[in-house]
């Protein structure tokens, strides 16, 4: 049995990365906190759990206008 979700699906994880980026936030250091609270991750995995997740295809497929915004983002940043 494979770990990977179904296509088109996210696992728990994924889905919480994809809640927090898909809000916003009004003071400084209110997304590191969610981060630490809501997914139990540092900022530094949680960023680069993320980072992963923007070149994945499934999740390309699920979130596509998030994800392209996420990459020009991080590529021109």
């Amino acid at each position: 049995m494979s770990e990977e979700p179904a296509e088109g699906l996210l696992d728990d994880l994924e889905t919480g990365i994809i809640s927090i980026e898909k809000r916003r936030w009004k003071y400084p250091g209110a997304k590191e906190q969610a981060i630490r609270t809501e997914l139990g991750l540092s900022p530094i995995a949680y960023y680069q759990r993320l980072n992963t997740m923007i070149d994945n295809p499934r999740i390309i497929a699920v979130e596509p206008a998030l994800t392209r915004r996420l990459r020009e983002h991080r590529d021109h940043a």
